[in-house]
């Protein structure tokens, strides 16, 4: 979900014809409505609902993959097969939108459409594919095409991130055969660093710190790369190799100081030195709980003041210390069943939202708001 002004954002699938088998090979055919869903963030009332026809032909069909994207007046939606609207936040009405598939001649990712649109200024940024390119740049008040750029086989999962450096902004674009850096007005390439993740998940947002940026996913594929302050250009400070760095599945490391905090591949919690990649320790409590392995085992990582929140798969929302001495767990408090399931385990993936002072968690059941101010 994402939260402003006193409202909540989702999106939802209502099935009405085929089965979810949650195969991750198979793709399963479906019929039914995707949903955009706005609530009253204080009582989960329902303000407004935007909904239409949309069969699916998707791996894991449970539903949309984006969080909606909120600026302002704006609420921009896109569904798991492509379907992009920019609707009006107040009261749901359809401004414009496009269709990937349709418009575009995109082919949906074996997972489904999971790239969220960027905003910045005036601009909103998406991840397409296609005939016409892989990044795309809309006005985001008409839907007007300012751009294209990139092109690869795939468009991948990966969305569109907007750094600051010392030599200016720099838009991230990272498809299954390379991390790119674009110039956000023109779509100019800057630069562009081979990193090919296995089965073209390429997933985690690449993280800054300082003059540093990590990028990693699976298959023993991360790289941290020292961006230059004269120019857009980096150079390669170290790639992962097997027992070093953390290769991360479906979601974003966090680098705190001079450690990354991630989810393995493996199912672990790993904490990894920034400098080198040495791995410094790894746990599995805060992602699969009493289970001893998973397969891409996670749980989304924000942090708060000197602590961290870490929402597991498992549906448990955890307070921790993390550091490079280990993990500390603090407490933990279950907060909905996870309801879908991937390697033959239950699982809740869907990151959760934390604002006014309460954490919005989701799976494709039902929505809590949990209230996180100390008595």
């Amino acid at each position: 979900p994402a939260v402003a002004g006193g409202r909540v954002y989702l999106m939802e699938y209502q099935l009405s014809a085929g089965k979810i088998t949650n195969n991750a090979g198979a793709v399963d055919r479906l019929e039914g409505k995707e949903r955009v869903l706005c609530l009253d963030a204080s009582t989960g009332k329902l303000l407004w609902k935007h909904e239409y026809d949309r069969p699916y032909a998707i791996s894991f069909g449970g539903g949309p993959r984006v969080t909606p994207t909120v600026d302002g007046d704006l609420v921009f939606a896109l569904g798991a097969e492509g379907n992009l609207w920019c609707l009006d936040a107040r009261t749901g009405k359809v401004l414009w939108s496009k269709d990937f598939v349709r418009e575009y001649g995109a082919k949906t990712p074996m997972w489904g459409v999971s790239a969220h649109p960027l905003i910045d200024g005036d601009v909103l940024y998406c991840l397409v594919g296609g005939e016409k390119g892989v990044a795309l740049a809309l006005d985001k008040r008409t839907g007007k095409e300012l751009w294209w750029a990139l092109s690869a086989k795939e468009q991948g999962y990966c969305p569109p991130t907007m750094i600051e450096t010392a030599a200016g902004k720099q838009l991230l674009i990272w498809h299954p055969q390379s991390l790119n850096s674009l110039d956000p007005a023109t779509g100019r390439l800057h630069w562009s660093v081979p990193l090919a993740p296995a089965y073209g998940m390429s997933i985690a947002a690449p993280r800054m710190s300082g003059a540093y940026l990590f990028a990693t996913g699976i298959g023993t594929q991360a790289v941290l790369l020292k961006l230059h302050a004269s120019k857009p250009a980096v150079s390669e400070v170290w790639r992962g190799q097997a027992k070093t760095a953390v290769y991360c599945a479906t979601s974003t490391p966090f680098i705190d100081g001079d450690t990354i905090y991630g989810c393995d591949e493996t199912g672990a919690l790993v904490a990894v030195r920034l400098t080198d990649g040495h791995r410094l320790w790894q746990t599995t409590e805060p992602t699969l709980g009493k289970t001893a392995r998973g397969r891409y085992g996670t749980a989304f990582i924000v942090k708060h003041k000197d602590r961290f929140f870490l929402f597991s798969e498992t549906g448990d929302l955890i307070l921790a210390r993390l550091s490079p001495e280990g993990y500390q767990e603090l407490s933990r408090f279950h907060v909905l069943e996870p309801t879908n399931s991937c390697f033959g385990r239950p699982v809740v993936w869907s990151h959760p939202a934390f604002a006014q002072r309460c954490c919005f968690a989701r799976n494709d059941k039902e929505i809590v708001c949990v209230d996180l101010a100390a008595q």
